[in-house]
Protein backbone atom coordinates (compact mmCIF):
# COMPACT_ATOMS: atom_id res chain seq x y z
CA UNK A 1 0.00 0.00 0.00
CA UNK A 2 1.34 3.58 -0.69
CA UNK A 3 2.26 6.18 1.55
CA UNK A 4 -1.09 7.95 0.29
CA UNK A 5 -3.12 5.34 0.44
CA UNK A 6 -2.06 4.71 4.54
CA UNK A 7 -2.83 8.25 4.97
CA UNK A 8 -6.18 7.83 3.65
CA UNK A 9 -7.04 4.60 5.10
CA UNK A 10 -5.79 6.49 8.77
CA UNK A 11 -7.49 9.44 8.30
CA UNK A 12 -11.07 6.95 7.21
CA UNK A 13 -10.45 5.14 10.29
CA UNK A 14 -9.68 8.24 12.44
CA UNK A 15 -12.63 9.70 11.41
CA UNK A 16 -14.85 6.75 11.91
CA UNK A 17 -13.88 6.70 15.01
CA UNK A 18 -14.79 10.28 15.74
CA UNK A 19 -17.91 9.66 14.04
CA UNK A 20 -18.93 6.81 16.68
CA UNK A 21 -17.37 9.11 19.53
CA UNK A 22 -20.20 11.26 18.62
CA UNK A 23 -22.58 8.79 18.23
CA UNK A 24 -21.83 7.85 21.62
CA UNK A 25 -21.63 11.32 23.41
CA UNK A 26 -25.15 12.61 21.74
CA UNK A 27 -26.54 9.03 22.54
CA UNK A 28 -25.85 9.39 26.35
CA UNK A 29 -26.87 12.72 26.26
CA UNK A 30 -29.86 11.74 24.99
CA UNK A 31 -30.64 9.67 27.29
CA UNK A 32 -29.36 11.65 30.37
CA UNK A 33 -31.75 14.50 29.28
CA UNK A 34 -34.77 11.84 29.36
CA UNK A 35 -33.71 10.21 32.77
CA UNK A 36 -33.85 14.46 33.99
CA UNK A 37 -37.11 15.43 32.33
CA UNK A 38 -39.14 12.23 32.19
CA UNK A 39 -38.18 11.45 35.82
CA UNK A 40 -41.48 10.85 36.84
CA UNK A 41 -41.99 8.37 34.12
CA UNK A 42 -38.89 6.13 35.62
CA UNK A 43 -40.32 6.72 39.59
CA UNK A 44 -44.01 6.66 39.21
CA UNK A 45 -46.00 4.18 37.95
CA UNK A 46 -49.80 4.67 38.42
CA UNK A 47 -52.36 2.87 36.85
CA UNK A 48 -55.67 5.11 36.38
CA UNK A 49 -59.46 4.18 37.03
CA UNK A 50 -62.25 6.11 35.77
CA UNK A 51 -64.25 8.10 37.66
CA UNK A 52 -66.98 5.77 37.60
CA UNK A 53 -65.07 2.81 38.91
CA UNK A 54 -66.83 1.84 42.68
CA UNK A 55 -64.69 -0.21 45.09
CA UNK A 56 -66.77 -3.01 46.75
CA UNK A 57 -64.85 -3.15 50.48
CA UNK A 58 -67.41 -3.72 53.29
CA UNK A 59 -66.73 -1.03 55.65
CA UNK A 60 -65.11 1.13 53.73
CA UNK A 61 -65.63 5.04 52.37
CA UNK A 62 -64.88 6.51 49.20
CA UNK A 63 -63.31 9.55 50.06
CA UNK A 64 -62.04 13.14 47.80
CA UNK A 65 -59.47 14.88 48.98
CA UNK A 66 -58.78 18.38 47.42
CA UNK A 67 -55.46 19.34 46.85
CA UNK A 68 -53.80 22.13 44.87
CA UNK A 69 -54.45 21.83 41.25
CA UNK A 70 -56.33 18.13 41.94
CA UNK A 71 -58.33 16.01 43.60
CA UNK A 72 -57.33 12.95 45.34
CA UNK A 73 -58.75 9.50 45.83
CA UNK A 74 -59.10 7.67 48.93
CA UNK A 75 -60.22 4.74 51.54
CA UNK A 76 -61.36 4.30 54.36
CA UNK A 77 -61.94 1.36 56.21
CA UNK A 78 -63.63 2.28 59.64
CA UNK A 79 -65.08 -0.61 62.11
CA UNK A 80 -66.78 -0.36 65.35
CA UNK A 81 -64.20 0.34 68.33
CA UNK A 82 -61.06 0.14 66.48
CA UNK A 83 -57.68 0.55 68.31
CA UNK A 84 -56.30 2.88 65.91
CA UNK A 85 -55.99 3.53 62.55
CA UNK A 86 -53.21 2.67 60.12
CA UNK A 87 -52.67 5.58 57.60
CA UNK A 88 -51.21 3.43 54.70
CA UNK A 89 -48.55 5.15 52.08
CA UNK A 90 -48.35 2.60 48.81
CA UNK A 91 -46.26 1.92 46.64
CA UNK A 92 -45.04 3.33 43.29
CA UNK A 93 -47.30 0.94 41.02
CA UNK A 94 -51.16 0.30 40.92
CA UNK A 95 -53.80 2.06 42.67
CA UNK A 96 -55.75 1.68 45.26
CA UNK A 97 -57.89 -1.49 43.96
CA UNK A 98 -54.85 -3.75 44.26
CA UNK A 99 -53.13 -1.93 47.63
CA UNK A 100 -56.53 -2.84 48.97
CA UNK A 101 -58.39 -6.03 48.20
CA UNK A 102 -59.02 -7.25 51.32
CA UNK A 103 -59.37 -5.48 54.81
CA UNK A 104 -59.26 -8.93 56.92
CA UNK A 105 -55.62 -8.53 58.59
CA UNK A 106 -57.01 -4.66 59.51
CA UNK A 107 -59.97 -6.63 60.83
CA UNK A 108 -58.17 -8.94 62.72
CA UNK A 109 -55.92 -6.77 64.39
CA UNK A 110 -58.87 -3.91 64.87
CA UNK A 111 -57.45 -1.53 63.30
CA UNK A 112 -58.97 1.23 60.63
CA UNK A 113 -57.02 1.64 57.54
CA UNK A 114 -56.59 4.90 55.50
CA UNK A 115 -54.98 4.36 52.43
CA UNK A 116 -55.01 7.14 49.47
CA UNK A 117 -53.69 7.08 45.49
CA UNK A 118 -50.97 9.94 44.43
CA UNK A 119 -51.63 11.88 42.19
CA UNK A 120 -52.55 10.31 38.68
CA UNK A 121 -53.02 6.96 40.40
CA UNK A 122 -56.43 5.06 40.08
CA UNK A 123 -58.86 7.80 40.19
CA UNK A 124 -56.84 10.46 41.71
CA UNK A 125 -56.90 13.62 39.57
CA UNK A 126 -53.67 15.55 38.10
CA UNK A 127 -49.91 14.35 37.93
CA UNK A 128 -47.01 14.68 40.48
CA UNK A 129 -45.18 17.35 39.52
CA UNK A 130 -42.15 17.70 42.19
CA UNK A 131 -40.93 16.00 45.33
CA UNK A 132 -42.08 18.55 47.37
CA UNK A 133 -45.69 18.68 45.80
CA UNK A 134 -46.07 14.82 46.92
CA UNK A 135 -45.55 15.16 50.45
CA UNK A 136 -47.69 18.12 50.26
CA UNK A 137 -50.33 16.18 49.22
CA UNK A 138 -49.73 13.53 51.63
CA UNK A 139 -49.46 15.84 54.70
CA UNK A 140 -53.29 17.42 53.57
CA UNK A 141 -54.15 13.51 53.62
CA UNK A 142 -52.61 12.78 57.41
CA UNK A 143 -54.67 16.31 58.08
CA UNK A 144 -57.54 15.04 56.92
CA UNK A 145 -57.90 11.38 58.83
CA UNK A 146 -55.33 11.72 62.32
CA UNK A 147 -57.37 14.14 64.26
CA UNK A 148 -60.38 11.51 63.82
CA UNK A 149 -58.07 9.28 65.86
CA UNK A 150 -56.19 11.61 68.53
CA UNK A 151 -57.18 9.37 71.98
CA UNK A 152 -56.68 6.18 69.81
CA UNK A 153 -53.15 4.60 68.40
CA UNK A 154 -51.71 6.13 65.32
CA UNK A 155 -49.62 4.12 62.99
CA UNK A 156 -47.93 5.36 59.87
CA UNK A 157 -47.38 2.78 57.09
CA UNK A 158 -45.06 2.99 54.12
CA UNK A 159 -44.14 0.11 51.79
CA UNK A 160 -41.82 0.57 49.13
CA UNK A 161 -41.83 4.05 47.38
CA UNK A 162 -44.42 5.05 50.35
CA UNK A 163 -41.35 4.11 53.03
CA UNK A 164 -39.47 7.64 51.87
CA UNK A 165 -42.74 9.32 52.22
CA UNK A 166 -43.70 7.76 55.90
CA UNK A 167 -40.24 8.24 56.83
CA UNK A 168 -40.02 12.18 55.67
CA UNK A 169 -44.02 12.22 57.65
CA UNK A 170 -42.93 10.10 60.53
CA UNK A 171 -40.40 13.26 61.57
CA UNK A 172 -42.92 15.62 61.56
CA UNK A 173 -46.29 14.70 63.00
CA UNK A 174 -46.74 12.20 66.49
CA UNK A 175 -47.50 8.92 66.12
CA UNK A 176 -47.50 5.77 68.36
CA UNK A 177 -45.81 3.58 65.47
CA UNK A 178 -44.12 3.50 62.27
CA UNK A 179 -43.45 0.33 60.10
CA UNK A 180 -41.60 0.74 56.95
CA UNK A 181 -42.10 -2.38 54.72
CA UNK A 182 -38.97 -2.46 51.88
CA UNK A 183 -37.76 0.73 52.20
CA UNK A 184 -34.98 2.13 50.51
CA UNK A 185 -31.82 4.35 52.22
CA UNK A 186 -32.38 7.49 49.55
CA UNK A 187 -32.90 7.57 45.89
CA UNK A 188 -29.07 7.93 44.76
CA UNK A 189 -28.97 4.66 46.88
CA UNK A 190 -31.44 3.21 43.60
CA UNK A 191 -29.89 5.16 41.26
CA UNK A 192 -26.75 3.50 42.00
CA UNK A 193 -27.86 -0.11 42.27
CA UNK A 194 -29.74 0.44 38.77
CA UNK A 195 -28.45 3.59 37.04
CA UNK A 196 -24.76 3.66 38.10
CA UNK A 197 -23.85 5.26 35.11
CA UNK A 198 -26.05 8.62 35.12
CA UNK A 199 -24.32 11.25 37.07
CA UNK A 200 -26.34 12.00 40.54
CA UNK A 201 -26.51 15.67 39.56
CA UNK A 202 -29.23 14.61 37.41
CA UNK A 203 -31.27 13.82 40.45
CA UNK A 204 -34.14 16.03 40.68
CA UNK A 205 -36.41 13.56 43.16
CA UNK A 206 -34.12 12.53 46.57
CA UNK A 207 -36.15 10.79 48.53
CA UNK A 208 -33.84 10.77 51.58
CA UNK A 209 -34.95 8.45 53.45
CA UNK A 210 -31.71 8.45 55.45
CA UNK A 211 -32.19 12.02 56.64
CA UNK A 212 -35.60 11.63 58.27
CA UNK A 213 -35.44 8.31 59.82
CA UNK A 214 -33.91 9.74 62.79
CA UNK A 215 -36.33 12.26 63.60
CA UNK A 216 -39.00 9.35 63.62
CA UNK A 217 -41.12 10.98 66.41
CA UNK A 218 -42.25 7.31 66.70
CA UNK A 219 -40.82 3.76 67.64
CA UNK A 220 -39.87 2.45 63.95
CA UNK A 221 -40.10 -1.24 62.95
CA UNK A 222 -38.24 -2.16 59.10
CA UNK A 223 -39.64 -5.42 57.26
CA UNK A 224 -37.30 -6.40 54.47
CA UNK A 225 -37.37 -9.41 52.16
CA UNK A 226 -33.92 -10.68 52.33
CA UNK A 227 -34.37 -11.63 48.76
CA UNK A 228 -35.73 -8.83 47.29
CA UNK A 229 -34.79 -8.66 43.44
CA UNK A 230 -35.55 -4.45 43.28
CA UNK A 231 -34.42 -3.05 46.88
CA UNK A 232 -31.55 -5.58 48.28
CA UNK A 233 -31.64 -5.64 51.78
CA UNK A 234 -28.82 -3.94 53.10
CA UNK A 235 -30.49 -0.69 52.25
CA UNK A 236 -32.64 -1.66 55.52
CA UNK A 237 -29.95 -2.59 57.32
CA UNK A 238 -27.66 0.94 56.52
CA UNK A 239 -31.19 2.24 58.31
CA UNK A 240 -31.24 0.31 60.74
CA UNK A 241 -27.27 1.43 61.48
CA UNK A 242 -28.65 5.07 61.47
CA UNK A 243 -31.14 4.79 64.50
CA UNK A 244 -29.73 1.74 66.72
CA UNK A 245 -33.68 1.68 67.90
CA UNK A 246 -34.99 0.30 65.29
CA UNK A 247 -36.24 -2.99 64.96
CA UNK A 248 -35.46 -4.60 61.84
CA UNK A 249 -37.10 -7.89 60.40
CA UNK A 250 -35.51 -10.05 57.72
CA UNK A 251 -37.89 -12.07 56.01
CA UNK A 252 -36.39 -15.11 54.33
CA UNK A 253 -38.08 -16.04 51.43
CA UNK A 254 -39.24 -12.34 50.82
CA UNK A 255 -39.18 -10.65 47.85
CA UNK A 256 -39.72 -7.29 46.93
CA UNK A 257 -44.09 -8.20 45.88
CA UNK A 258 -45.03 -11.86 48.10
CA UNK A 259 -44.35 -9.60 51.60
CA UNK A 260 -47.80 -9.52 52.41
CA UNK A 261 -48.32 -13.07 51.26
CA UNK A 262 -45.47 -15.25 54.24
CA UNK A 263 -46.38 -15.73 57.68
CA UNK A 264 -43.06 -14.53 58.32
CA UNK A 265 -44.32 -10.77 57.82
CA UNK A 266 -48.07 -10.84 58.82
CA UNK A 267 -47.10 -12.54 62.43
CA UNK A 268 -44.36 -10.10 63.45
CA UNK A 269 -46.27 -7.24 62.14
CA UNK A 270 -49.27 -7.65 64.03
CA UNK A 271 -47.14 -8.51 67.38
CA UNK A 272 -45.64 -5.30 66.73
CA UNK A 273 -49.80 -3.82 66.69
CA UNK A 274 -50.68 -5.56 69.48
CA UNK A 275 -48.15 -4.18 71.42
CA UNK A 276 -49.55 -0.61 71.14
Amino acid sequence: MSERKKTRFRRGIGGFIASVAVLCVLAYGGVALFFYVGQETLIFRPTPLPASHVFNLPQTTEISLAVDGATLSALHFKQPDAKGLIFFLHGNGGNLSSWLRTTDFYRKNNFDVFMMDYRGYGKSTGSIDSEAQLHRDVMTAWQSVAPQYERKKRVIYGRSLGTALAAKLSSEVESDLTVLVSPFYNLSAMREAHYAWLPAALMRYTFTTDQWLPGAKSPVIILHGAQDELIEIDQAVRLKALVPGVELIKIEGGTHNNLHHLPQYTEPLSAGLAKL
